[in-house]
């Protein structure tokens, strides 16, 4: 699982080549930023995949919608009832947490969820779903800035602060405006593997997952000596992944104590360097069985986890499926590999 992110094991995965619908609602007052991060990640076609990966459609309750601080206003888009084909309805976030959300809004959301879709929130997005009723007693993440207020009006959610986004299954959160990007490929990922995700990502010119979570971005005290950058470590593990890298071979190669460099990658990555390491070893391999090796042992060796046996229990805890189950849902349709 990447690093900044929660997770639950998937569900409610498009199958290979159905015409999954993303219909994103636009509210008064919304930003246009994460909108646009929807258009760009569920919406563009992407001839360079040999196949479209969703069927994109934005909707709003009025035929005028002012978008936030007025910068323009958009028009010409599908009425609200567009919502009620959607199989994943990507709720309205805004600036004004405070203000109560259109009652017709809400209940395009509540029906969504009555009828098996997925729901996702961008950043202030969670205030809707939670307004609507759909968070009690689940997880859910929101922009640090907005927590405590969060947590005020909405007791019974279980909020954490700290992470990009929150996977809860069939409803999935983002914490702020660039992680809206961050769970957009995350979802990607989840429907359709590592590898379209990461060829979604190059085109992006965006990380197809950040490590750590939003708590790096908290606002606090510059430190009068900055951390040197950890990237080029992390560039040179990554070309070594499969050989018997350690945490003290990092170390012993960024010229840093093993205490040192825990508390670089604490800093920069908000997470270990062992579960930096473990991580990026799992998507290795996800990439592996996408491309169509079946020989779980040389899956593990190419990827560095060693054995079969780690593999499938390091996959499992990634993305809650089996190496059989991930070769069967995002493998090659043909049984032919793949070639990179």
């Amino acid at each position: 699982m990447p690093q900044g992110s929660s997770q639950a094991p998937p569900r409610g995965v498009p199958h290979r080549g159905a015409a999954h619908r993303v219909v994103l609602v636009v509210d008064e007052n919304s930003n246009p930023f994460e909108m646009s991060c929807a258009i760009e990640i569920f919406g563009l076609r992407r001839p360079e995949l040999g196949r479209e990966l969703y069927d994109f459609r934005l909707c709003a309750a009025e035929p005028r919608t002012r978008m936030r601080d007025g910068f323009f206003t958009l028009t010409d888009v599908a009425g609200l009832d567009a919502a009620e084909s959607a199989d994943t309805l990507i709720v309205p976030n805004r600036p004004d947490t405070d203000a109560p959300r259109s009652p017709e809004v809400l209940d395009a959301a509540r029906r969504a969820h009555e009828r098996g879709a997925r729901l996702i929130g961008f950043c202030s997005g969670a205030f809707t779903i939670a307004e609507a009723g759909l968070l009690d007693g689940r997880r859910a993440a929101c922009h640090w800035m907005w927590a405590e207020s969060f947590r005020t009006r909405f007791p019974r959610v279980r909020l954490e602060p700290d992470v990009l986004f929150v996977d809860d299954g069939d409803i999935l959160t983002a914490s702020g405006s660039a992680s809206a990007l961050d769970l957009g490929l995350h979802v990607v990922r989840r429907d359709h593997g590592a590898e379209i995700a990461n060829a979604v990502s190059r085109r992006l010119v965006f990380a197809a997952h950040r490590d750590g979570g939003q708590r790096q971005f908290v606002e606090r005290p510059v430190p009068d000596v900055p951390d040197e950058s950890l990237a080029p470590l992390l560039a040179w593990a990554q070309e070594r992944l499969g050989e018997p890298l350690t945490v003290a071979d990092l170390a012993t190669r960024a010229a840093l104590s093993p205490a040192t460099l825990h508390r670089r990658f604490r800093a920069q990555l908000g997470t270990t360097p062992l579960a930096w390491l473990t991580g990026e070893r799992v998507a290795l391999a996800c990439r592996l069985i996408e491309r169509g090796e079946e020989r779980l042992d040389v899956v593990a060796e190419r990827s560095g986890l060693g054995t079969a046996a780690n593999l499938r229990a390091r996959l499992r805890q990634a993305t809650g499926l089996s190496p059989s189950a991930y070769r069967r849902r995002f493998g090659p349709p043909t049984g032919e590999p793949v070639r990179a």
